[in-house]
């Protein structure tokens, strides 16, 4: 008995090291990671004839790429969800998560238009 209380008591001094991440907003743009890798849509435009950042996600996504938040800074980051983004395609965005920095993955709570 004295070496269960031991251990629930220890679980309990370690508990507040495993809280869980509070959620984050990060701005930017819905886009195709194959546009996030080469820098934007500047080079699908020239391909594709058009300059609507939402006809050109829309078409990468369905030639196969994934859905990422696009920072000004020409960073990006995946999005977990990839149903949450698709209304938002080619737009600015607010996206509220969780950043998993070793794989740059959001874990999308919301998505919503920047303001």
């Amino acid at each position: 008995m004295k070496k269960l209380v031991m251990s629930i008591g220890a679980c309990m001094l370690l508990a507040p090291g495993f809280a869980v991440a509070k959620d984050t907003t990060f701005n930017g743009e819905i886009m195709d990671s194959a546009c996030a890798k080469g820098g934007g849509h500047e080079s699908m435009f020239k391909k594709m004839g058009t300059n609507d950042p939402k006809v050109c996600t829309e078409a990468c996504i369905k030639g196969g790429s994934k859905y990422v938040l696009f920072k000004a800074d020409k960073t990006f980051y995946q999005l977990d969800d990839q149903k949450k983004p698709a209304p938002f395609a080619g737009q600015k965005v607010e996206v509220t998560g969780t950043l998993n920095k070793a794989s740059k993955t959001i874990h999308v709570t919301d998505i919503k238009a920047a303001s």
